[in-house]
């Protein structure tokens, strides 16, 4: 049985199976990515629901495995050379996740590496900007008078849309079913969230316009119509 008890997190959330890979996380955007990439692969994996309202991340056992305070993180029992791995990051999780399976991430080198830089799309740019959506239309910045922040926001956001509809619409060829055409990727798993709760949880589908968006909207109904992300919308499951 895995040894765990090096991480000073066990304490705070301890393993009922230390031999599955652990996960601490919550249903965010953010969180989904990994929960998704998890349930796809088929991995054994013990999920921890970490309370941000809580600020359960702020505690010095969760500040231990990631010093940024933030959702989601891992520990491996079966890292590189056999030994425990903890990661923070979910793009970081995404990649080792799938280099590790060696899924979902293409193994031909330019076609991994133009899948990444999606996934560095996202993490760059998706997130940070329906985050200040999310902040400045659905919570307390609605209540700013000034609405040039929203709006800065808003419009940064439609154009970002713009750049997945393009990579899908692929107006020199067939659009594409998948950000890298035919094989559903990391880059996939990585927007599909931050896309949905954009348009749900944040409720700016009609402030960015969401439909002028058709291949973006088509794309974002065949991921959420896969049962591995239906799962992982939901881990950890909220009490």
């Amino acid at each position: 049985m895995a040894d765990l008890s090096a991480f000073p997190i066990t304490r705070q959330y301890p393993a009922q199976h230390p031999d599955r890979l652990q996960l601490y996380s919550l249903p965010t955007p953010n969180g989904v990515k990994v929960s998704i990439l998890l349930e796809e692969l088929g991995l054994s994996y013990e999920p921890h629901l970490v309370d941000i309202t809580k600020n359960e991340t702020w505690t010095p056992d969760y500040l231990s495995l990631n010093p940024n305070g933030k959702i989601p993180a891992i520990i491996d029992p079966d890292g590189p050379a056999g030994k425990p791995l903890a990661l923070f990051e979910s793009g970081a999780i995404l990649v080792y996740l799938a280099e590790k399976t060696g899924r979902f991430l293409p193994a031909d080198a330019a076609a991994r590496y133009e899948a990444l830089q999606w996934v560095f799309f996202q993490m760059a740019a998706i997130g940070p900007m329906f985050g200040q959506v999310g902040f400045f239309h659905k919570f307390a910045g609605r209540e700013y008078e000034d609405k040039r922040p929203r709006d800065r926001y808003v419009a940064e956001s439609r154009r970002l849309l713009g750049v997945l509809e393009g990579r899908l619409a692929n107006e020199s060829g067939a659009p594409r079913d998948w950000i890298m055409g035919d094989d559903y990727t990391i880059a996939d798993i990585a927007s599909l969230g931050w896309v949905r709760n954009l348009i749900g949880f944040y409720e700016a589908g009609d402030l960015v316009g969401f439909a002028d968006f058709p291949h973006l909207a088509a794309w974002l109904e065949r991921g959420l119509a896969r049962p591995a992300v239906q799962r992982g919308l939901n881990i950890p499951a909220r009490p």
